[in-house]
C-alpha cells in the first residue's frame, strides 16, 4: 500500500474513522531529518500493507493538523489506533526502532 497524503479534508476519513493502526508522519520539505526518515516510512508502508495504514502530513500545508496534535518538532510520528492517538515518536530513528514503536502502540 502506498503512503497517503493526509490533509484536513481527508484526516477524518483516513485516520479518525480507520479501523486498526494508522501511522501518521508529520514532516516538512525543508526538514533534513524528515527527508532522511521519509524512505524508511515508505518501506514500512510497503512491508506492512494490509496491516497498517500510513499517511504523511506536510506541516507547512496543514498547520491546523499540526496544531491540533501539538506537533512542535518534526519529524513527528503518531500512531492512531481505531481513531485515537496512542503513541508518539519524535525525531529520526532507525527502522527497527520505528517497527518496535508501531508494534507496541
Amino acid at each position: 500500500m502506498s503512503v497517503l497524503t493526509i490533509t484536513k479534508d481527508n484526516f477524518q476519513e483516513e485516520v479518525l474513522q480507520a479501523k486498526g493502526k494508522v501511522l501518521v508522519d508529520f514532516w516538512a520539505t525543508w526538514c533534513g531529518p524528515c527527508r532522511m526518515l521519509s524512505p524508511i516510512v515508505d518501506q514500512i508502508a510497503e512491508e506492512a500493507a494490509g496491516n497498517l495504514k500510513v499517511g504523511k502530513v506536510n506541516v507547512d500545508e496543514q498547520p491546523e493538523l499540526a496544531r491540533q496534535y501539538q506537533v512542535m518538532t518534526i519529524p513527528n510520528l503518531i500512531v492512531f489506533k481505531d481513531g485515537k492517538a496512542v503513541s508518539q515518536s519524535i525525531g529520526l530513528k532507525p527502522k527497527q526502532d520505528l517497527l518496535t514503536f508501531i508494534e507496541e502502540a
